[in-house]
């Protein structure tokens, strides 16, 4: 399998650097394909920078590490030449509320990944992953002991879910799948499993099977 990701800031970097550091080989694309060529050199071999079209085209699985409205873009733009792949959504429907937080731009009974496995187009497979965790919780668990940290993720398909989840080992965390797109909400910024929600941290595998 090969990934790509789609997005050089902070999710899609740290994300980058934790799947090379677990012997990953990685796409790097972006609107910006001088930062995309600037994240594949700090982190080596394994990255290599490409425009999002060609990333799109060579990827197994491409993880969307954008805003929720560029994800929606990205894939009414490539439409088609998404079937057959693995499109993984690490979004989150917030934007800064003017007081130091952070607001839902969304309805509070909805998620992103519901919106966006809705736009899909056929034969492309949705997971949820790689975004209950902030940016700097992305890098300081990560491989963390002497119990590794969850990596949550939901799907409705469970082949894709599979190859998702050695995806979050590579990255350094224990993979606990929450269910199907439908649960999305719950590993969202606000839901329950989210970092940012009850949980308020990494937790282990004990600990999510204790919320789960």
């Amino acid at each position: 399998m090969t990934t790509a990701i789609i997005g050089t800031g902070n999710i899609g970097g740290r994300l980058a650097a934790n799947l090379v550091q677990g012997g990953e080989a990685v796409l790097i694309a972006g609107s910006d394909l001088k930062a995309a060529r600037l994240l594949a050199t700090s982190l080596g071999s394994r990255a290599t920078p490409l425009t999002v079209a060609q990333a799109i085209e060579r990827a197994n699985v491409i993880v969307f590490a954008v805003w929720l409205d560029t994800a929606k873009q990205l894939i009414a733009r490539y439409g088609d030449e998404l079937s057959g792949k693995i499109l993984v959504d690490p979004s989150n429907p917030i934007a800064p509320d003017g007081a130091g937080g952070f607001v839902k731009t969304i309805g509070a009974g909805e998620s992103s990944g519901r919106l966006l496995a809705d736009l899909v187009p056929e034969g492309a497979e949705f997971v949820k992953a790689f975004g209950t965790l902030s940016a700097d919780t992305l890098t300081s668990a990560s491989r963390r002991v002497p119990e590794r940290a969850v990596g949550f993720y939901a799907t409705d398909d469970e082949a894709a879910g599979q190859v998702v989840a050695e995806l979050i080992t590579a990255a350094g965390f224990d993979p606990v799948k929450v269910g199907g797109i439908d649960e999305s909400i719950r590993i969202e910024v606000f839901g329950d499993l989210h970092e940012y929600g009850a949980l308020g941290k990494a937790v282990t595998r004990d600990e999510a099977r204790a919320a789960l």
